[in-house]
């Protein structure tokens, strides 16, 4: 058993999930609540778990200088993922269309740059970008979205990175 006031008379496991951040019913409870307000605007239902969020962080250098762009952050999952991957908080450059979501994610990562815009229009959106930038992820809808639309996207974020950058893209859909 550890000692200490948590781990006393607990097992080391217990302890060590007694330690770890509690789950965030109330992102779950919001992203719902945009999701029926505006369906075809949200990535996902609910926020993206623990498991997809650490596959994309993986593919970001924590060793890289320039940005880390992410596109629609909602509650900060991935945001989580990559700041436990090691990217520091201050490169983070947090895309946002909500306001409500730009409000939370200004709270919770207070270093970061979170930007209230559209990333569909990343030309101006990413405008404020000193450099570009060294991996763009993005939990944006794209099948929600029409082809033209999703290349424009694409073409305007390769424009905004560094040449071999990593663009990390994951979208849910119903089919």
């Amino acid at each position: 058993p550890a000692s200490g006031p948590i781990g006393k008379n607990m097992p080391l496991q217990s302890t060590a999930r007694a330690l770890k951040k509690p789950l965030r019913l109330d992102d779950e409870v919001r992203f719902l609540r945009s999701w029926i307000e505006k369906p075809l605007h949200m990535g996902a239902v609910m926020p993206s778990g623990k498991v997809l969020a650490r596959t994309v962080a993986r593919y970001v250098d924590v060793n890289a200088t320039g940005p880390v762009v992410e596109l629609g952050p909602g509650t900060g999952a991935i945001t989580d993922a990559l700041i436990a991957h090691g990217v520091e908080q201050k490169r983070l450059v947090l895309v946002e269309f909500d306001p409500g979501f730009c409000a939370l994610l200004r709270e919770r990562y207070p270093e970061a740059r979170v930007i209230q815009g559209d990333a569909y229009r990343l030309e101006k959106t990413l405008s404020v970008l000193d450099e570009p930038a060294s991996a763009m992820a993005s939990g944006l809808p794209l099948v929600t979205k029409p082809m033209l639309t999703r290349m424009k996207l694409m073409r305007d974020a390769f424009h905004k990175m560094v040449p071999g950058a990593p663009f990390i893209q994951f979208t849910y859909s119903a089919v």
